[in-house]
Formats: structure tokens, C-alpha cells, sequence
């Protein structure tokens, strides 16, 4: 708890690993958790469809990074960064989970526990029905999903004398950090 304190970055991941899909953020989640290049500091929260019932491990947070599928209309695979003003008019219809990520931003804004950075990083499902297994596009989007986690770590740390190896290059505010082949 002292680490968290101390560096106050939190990893949330968000899904429902038996709606296809909707599973990317928790499997990045624990391919990150095998990454030698993660700091031990950082803190990981595999939130699964809790909602508002993670505030309590996420309230003290001054960085969060979050891992879901995010339904932009958008090629299937496709990875998105989104932060700032973009992630307040981030509407809900577009999540299955039973609040949206959304509500527990809104519900730390009101709290006054909003952390200074957050950034959601989000892969567009090809399908969200039930299953377990990942489509193809967003299987093969998983290892960018997992660098662009790392790179974002980067970017947070490289002022600190904590920091982590260099994951990708860096990737334009609101651009598809990638996007499936045709």
C-alpha cells in the first residue's frame, strides 16, 4: 500500500470474459501481469462488470489507466486512446457492462477523488456475444493493446526515478493507436 502512495497509478481493467470481446481489457490485464517491463509499483485491478463497486480501488488513483472494448464504430481490432474532455462526453450505450465507465468517473468527480490523468485505452469489439474466446481481430489487436498500456506507463514516469523500458512510439491524442488490416 506504501507503493500506491507513493506513485498512485492504477491499471483497471474492464470486461466480461464470457462476452467475447468484451474480455480484451482483462486479458491485457494478465498478459501485463507476466511483463517483466510492468513496475511492481503499479497497481493492477482486474474489475471485470463491477462498476460502481471499484470506486474503493480506484478513488486514490492520481493516474488511471483503463482496459475495455469501446464501441466507436470503428474497424473491429481497431486500438483507441481516449482521455481528457473526450472521456466526459464518453457515452454509456456503448459498454455491456452494467454502468459505464462513464458512471464511475462521474462518481469520483463528485467524491473530489477524480485522478489528474486518465486515460482510457480501448479496442472496438467485433462481437460482445456470449463466448469466451476473443475474435480474431481483437486477438491480434491484444499485443497493441498491452504496448500501448506499457508506453502510457512510459509517458507518466519519465520524470520520475521510476521508470520503465520504452514500450512504442508515441500515438496522436484521439487517433487509432492502430488499425486492422483490410
Amino acid at each position: 500500500m506504501e507503493r500506491l502512495e507513493a506513485h498512485k497509478i492504477v491499471i483497471l481493467a474492464l470486461g466480461n470474459l464470457i462476452r467475447s470481446d468484451d474480455g480484451v481489457g482483462v486479458s491485457a490485464l494478465r498478459e501485463l501481469e507476466k511483463d517483466p517491463r510492468l513496475p511492481d509499483w503499479v497497481v493492477l485491478v482486474e474489475g471485470g462488470t463491477k462498476g460502481l463497486e471499484l470506486l474503493p480501488y480506484i478513488c486514490a488513483a492520481k493516474r488511471l489507466l483503463v482496459l475495455d472494448t469501446v464501441d466507436v464504430c470503428a474497424k473491429p481490432g481497431a486500438v483507441f486512446r481516449i482521455a481528457g474532455d473526450d472521456l466526459r462526453t464518453l457515452p454509456g450505450a456503448g459498454s455491456v457492462h452494467e454502468f459505464a465507465l462513464a458512471d464511475m468517473l462521474n462518481a469520483l468527480r463528485l467524491m473530489g477523488r477524480e485522478p489528474t490523468d486518465i486515460v482510457l485505452l480501448g479496442v472496438q469489439p467485433l462481437t460482445t456475444e456470449l463466448g469466451t474466446v476473443l475474435s480474431v481481430p481483437v486477438q491480434q489487436a491484444l499485443p497493441t493493446l498491452v504496448e500501448a498500456a506499457l508506453s502510457e506507463l512510459y509517458r507518466w514516469t519519465t520524470s520520475r526515478e521510476c521508470s520503465i523500458p520504452r514500450a512504442h512510439e508515441e500515438v496522436e491524442e484521439g487517433v487509432p493507436i492502430s488499425t486492422p488490416e483490410a
